[in-house]
């Protein structure tokens, strides 16, 4: 399956602070820059923290070292996209520093790059889950099983030969690029039970 990477949607010009930054000159590179946060590096470009505006708010201090939050959440630029999004989602961050392999900035990547993920067209969606996910990833005819798949939501009705069959469709379906959550209605034919699996949820949420 091809997964669209954070390389990909990333900013490379990134606006960064130095950890000795005078708390006014950080909020100054927020305001000049209109953003709403930035990455602090030490002298061999690592990641040592991230600011943020409600930082600033929370805790008025001398220098960026004492008011960024640390360790920061970062990410790798071969990542994928959707991958970073879980993360992003998961610790409750508007932003993810991108690193090299020797953990060095390169980029940033937003929720609002993020969200370009999510702005596939629904027949895009379906073309993918069944060409991608159920004819090469799990070698089954591609009409396998009904995709249905309405507003990023997919839908998955039909049978399957094995349960394993079924709980690797659905999450490699969870996956591809645009899926907002997934609906499982498969069964499998090894036991004619219906597959239990995590209740229907919106795998990102960005609010």
């Amino acid at each position: 399956m091809k997964h669209l990477k954070v390389g990909g949607l990333m900013t490379d010009d990134v606006v960064s602070a130095v950890p000795d930054m005078s708390f006014r000159d950080v909020a100054k590179l927020l305001a000049e820059h209109d953003i709403s946060g930035l990455p602090v590096v030490d002298a061999d470009d690592h990641v040592v923290g991230v600011v943020s505006e409600s930082d600033l708010l929370a805790r008025r201090a001398l220098t960026a070292r004492e008011v960024m939050s640390a360790p920061a959440v970062t990410v790798h630029a071969e990542e994928a996209a959707a991958d970073a999004a879980r993360l992003m989602v998961r610790r409750g961050v508007e932003r993810l520093p991108v690193v090299d392999e020797e953990e060095r900035l390169v980029g940033i990547v937003t929720r609002r790059d993020l969200l370009r993920v999510f702005l596939r067209p629904d027949a895009e969606i379906r073309r993918r889950v069944r060409e991608e996910v159920l004819a090469e990833a799990l070698n089954l005819p591609a009409d396998a099983v009904d995709v249905h798949v309405l507003d990023g939501v997919v839908t998955l009705d039909g049978r399957v030969r094995l349960r394993s069959q079924a709980a690797m469709l659905r999450r490699l379906a969870e996956r591809v690029e645009g899926v907002v959550a997934v609906v499982d209605r498969l069964s499998a034919r090894d036991d004619g039970s219906r597959v239990e699996g995590p209740p229907t949820r919106s795998a990102y949420d960005f609010s």
